[in-house]
């Protein structure tokens, strides 16, 4: 049946045929007998078959309506959805669970942060990126984005080995890279209030390569994105002076720490 259907565009669907990639993914996600698995885009199954002769229990996320019957002939529960729209955290009985996937890389960041904030969260997260991407989200200070903030909150990225594009079919016009995420069972830094956090984060980085007190000032809304006020200049250039931030840095080159003390600090002015 695999060779009779192609991969739709549409879905960004590109087929993993390298069985020595697909070994390092169960071998990174250390696979032991009654492991709970959920795959995303399991597509033909070239890696479910593979997690399900380690041992695990695979539950598998598949959009692609005409993939589901091949699907469905292995020993694996196939849920028909939009990961999107699935609750990740309540696909199981109970923790813990993995992740796996080869995701579509037009909704990779999307898909990161469902799974990093669901509840509860997965243990270990080994996806397929495209390597731009897996580049941004292993980034430190000096290179970092809303994407490394966001992930490297929840979790500690690292990039296994890089893919080329051989490796699929049809081959992508970029390389990826195998991405694992040792997910933390709390934040990595301390929070009073995540959704301030992630507020100030992404007012922030609204402005590339521009002084954080000007993006804050110019991007934070005090009564919500709906709103029109903007932060006082003198009090936000304070908060980051208390936060041990100087206002002329750039947003990619704060700390996680020092985000969370920013945050902080510009909810005292709200």
């Amino acid at each position: 049946m695999a060779g009779h259907i192609r991969a739709k565009k549409s879905l960004g669907q590109h087929f993993l045929a390298d069985r020595q990639v697909v070994q390092d993914i169960v071998a990174a996600l250390d696979i032991r007998p009654g492991d709970q698995v959920l795959e995303i885009g399991p597509g033909h199954g070239v890696l479910t078959r593979a997690l399900v002769e380690a041992g695990a229990t695979v539950a598998a996320v598949e959009l692609d309506r005409e993939l589901i019957p091949e699907l469905r002939t292995l020993p694996i529960h196939v849920i028909h959805q939009d990961i999107l729209k699935v609750d990740p955290g309540r696909i199981f009985h109970g923790p813990p669970y993995k992740v796996a996937g080869n995701i579509p890389y037009y909704i990779s960041s999307p898909i990161l942060r469902r799974l990093l904030e669901a509840q509860p969260k997965p243990e270990l997260v080994v996806l397929m990126l495209q390597k731009e991407l897996a580049e941004r989200v292993v980034a430190g200070p000096g290179d970092m984005s809303l994407l490394s903030v966001s992930v490297q909150l929840y979790g500690r990225p690292e990039i296994l080995r890089e893919v080329p594009a051989g490796a699929f079919r049809p081959p992508p016009k970029v390389d990826s890279a195998v991405l694992r995420i040792e997910v933390y069972p709390r934040p990595a830094v301390p929070l009073h209030d995540l959704e301030q956090f992630f507020a100030v984060a992404r007012a922030g980085f609204s402005e590339r390569r521009k002084q954080v007190r000007n993006a804050l000032q110019r991007n934070f809304k005090p009564g919500g994105a709906h709103t029109k006020a903007s932060l006082d200049p003198a009090a936000v250039s304070e908060a980051l002076r208390s936060a041990g931030v100087d206002p002329m840095r750039r947003a990619e080159t704060l700390t996680l720490e020092e985000w969370a003390a920013v945050a902080e600090g510009i909810g005292q002015l709200v």
